[in-house]
This record gives structure tokens, C-alpha cells and sequence, in this order.
């Protein structure tokens, strides 16, 4: 019941326009102990009054949808004081469709293929502040910025960028490159999870990044 629910339970939301999909997705997630289920959209024009509705901490996040599709719909909840992170899934292993995702403000982009253990500690991480890609798209996306004709320009912005950033910060910077959660960089440079969220929101402001994602690739171009 939701007046039992517990601060640690994390609510999840799932937006896809398969019906089996959601199903699935429920029957593997109820199970699981902290996580709940607490509201669904079959397209992401569903999506504002579904967060209103159920208040969810992370949203499992489709793309191709006949109205409005995932990225969109990630976008409309960008701006938002209570915005929930937002994983997509998906079945596109598409760099275009992965960067414009994560520039729409998702934090983490997982395949429907991954291990039902995967998307738990995904949408763990999600809740921690944390951020998360399938091993096939993290290497695409390395890939990408390893492969680009301009990467030597590229690779030297980002450092001018990361060179703005403090000693401390740049520590926090680097690890959440490593995809530590919020509480591992916490326990890691002995700070307090909110003194790292400072921080971390400190740092996309200096380095001109809207997210954890974009930031780690930033730091991964750096250092290419």
C-alpha cells in the first residue's frame, strides 16, 4: 500500500507502446525487493500526467512511439522540479538515437536484451544519481569519439573544459566517468552523498554538460 511505502522504495514508471513489453517488465520488477511499479504509458504524449499521477523516481523509457516518442517525452520532463531520471529502453542500438537521447536529458540507455540484473542495478543507480549504458553502447559511443576526424580539436576543448573544474572537483568528475553512483564517490573521496551532488552539479555548470552521460564523455574524450 502507499501509505506503507518506505522512503528507500524506489518508484519506477514504464513507457512503451507494447503492451507485452510493460508486462514483461512488470513481472520481472514487482519482485524486486525495494523497487516498486507504480504507473505505465503506452506513449509518451502519456508521459507529463502519468509523473504527476505517480510520482515516480526513475522512468523505463521506450523511444519509437506513434505520438510522441521517448526522446521527446524526455525532453518535456527536463525542465521539471521533480523530474524523474529517465533510462531508455530500447531495442535501436543507434549512436544518433543514443546521443540525441542522452542530450534530451536521459541518464542511463539499456538494450531489451539486458540481463533483468542489469536494468535492476540501472534503475538503482538511477535512483543514487547515478548513470548507466549497456556495454554495446558505452563502446559505441567511445568509438564514436575515438573515430571522429575532429577528435584532436575535440579531445583539447574537452580538456579546456575539465581544466576549469578544481582538484576536488575533478576527482568527482572522474570518477563518475567511472560510473560510480552518488554514495560510491561519497565513500570514496569520505564526503557526504549531498556535498557530491554539489559537486557534481558545479561541474556540468563549468563544463557546459547537461548530464552524468554527457559529462563521462567528456572526460572519456579527454583522456583518448
Amino acid at each position: 500500500m502507499a501509505g506503507l511505502e518506505t522512503p528507500d522504495v524506489t518508484r519506477v514508471a514504464l513507457v512503451d507502446d507494447d503492451p507485452l513489453v510493460r508486462m514483461g517488465l512488470r513481472a520481472m520488477l514487482d519482485g524486486v525487493d525495494g523497487i516498486r511499479i507504480v504507473a505505465e504509458a503506452a506513449d509518451g504524449a502519456e508521459v507529463p500526467a502519468m509523473v504527476d499521477a505517480g510520482r515516480p523516481h526513475v522512468v523505463l523509457m521506450d523511444l519509437r512511439m506513434k505520438v510522441v516518442d521517448g526522446i521527446a517525452a524526455t525532453r518535456r520532463l527536463r525542465d521539471r522540479a521533480d523530474r524523474p531520471a529517465v533510462i531508455v529502453l530500447t531495442t535501436f542500438d543507434d549512436r544518433d538515437l543514443v546521443t540525441r537521447a542522452l542530450q534530451a536529458g536521459a541518464i542511463g540507455y539499456l538494450l531489451k536484451h539486458a540481463p533483468p540484473a542489469e536494468v535492476v542495478r540501472a534503475i538503482r543507480s538511477a535512483r543514487d544519481g547515478g548513470s548507466v549504458l549497456s556495454p554495446e553502447v558505452a563502446r559505441g559511443l567511445v568509438d564514436l569519439v575515438a573515430a571522429r576526424p575532429d577528435r584532436d580539436p575535440g579531445r583539447r576543448a574537452a580538456r579546456a573544459r575539465l581544466r576549469q573544474l578544481s582538484a576536488r572537483e575533478a576527482q568527482v568528475a572522474a570518477a563518475v566517468a567511472d560510473g560510480k553512483s552518488n554514495a560510491e564517490i561519497a565513500a570514496d573521496l569520505h564526503l557526504t552523498v549531498p556535498t557530491v551532488k554539489g559537486y557534481i552539479s558545479t561541474i556540468l555548470a563549468k563544463t557546459a554538460t547537461s548530464n552524468r552521460v554527457q559529462l563521462a564523455l567528456m572526460v572519456q574524450a579527454a583522456d583518448h
